[in-house]
């Protein structure tokens, strides 16, 4: 069975989406640590990061770096953080987020509730700086 991020990919669920090329798809998330948090996943179905083809996983962070840079621009943050943990959907991903502590990346905190209009708002400041 397809996992969620899958179908994100391939158009049956919506998504705010940041970046896409051959290999990757990158995303708002949709319940963020904060405003800005996006997911960068291969388009590949891999469960775990480390089982990814090694040339696939170099390119992954070069395929991040851009968004990452864009993130550090479109929002008031120290840095942009990167986390990848894993557990809650089959399918590798990496967190983008803008932080300014280490708690910033705190995955067992209570999740951001936006809008659609500040997921949007959101994803068009990180478009801008792409």
């Amino acid at each position: 069975m397809a996992s969620i991020f899958s179908k994100i990919i391939a158009g049956d669920i919506p998504c705010y989406k940041i970046a896409e090329n051959d290999h990757f798809f990158a995303f708002l998330d949709i319940a963020p640590q904060r405003e800005g948090h996006v997911l960068v996943v291969p388009k590949t179905e891999v469960d775990k990061i480390f089982d990814v083809d090694d040339q696939l996983l170099s390119e992954w962070l070069v395929f991040a770096k851009p968004i990452a840079k864009g993130i550090e621009l479109a929002f008031p943050c120290d840095r942009c953080g990167i986390s990848v943990i894993g557990l809650e959907v089959p399918h590798a991903h990496m967190h983008l987020v803008p932080i300014d502590s280490a708690g910033d990346l705190n995955f067992t905190r209570a999740k951001l509730k936006l809008t659609p209009e500040q997921m949007k708002d959101a994803q068009e400041k990180i478009l801008k700086q792409l």
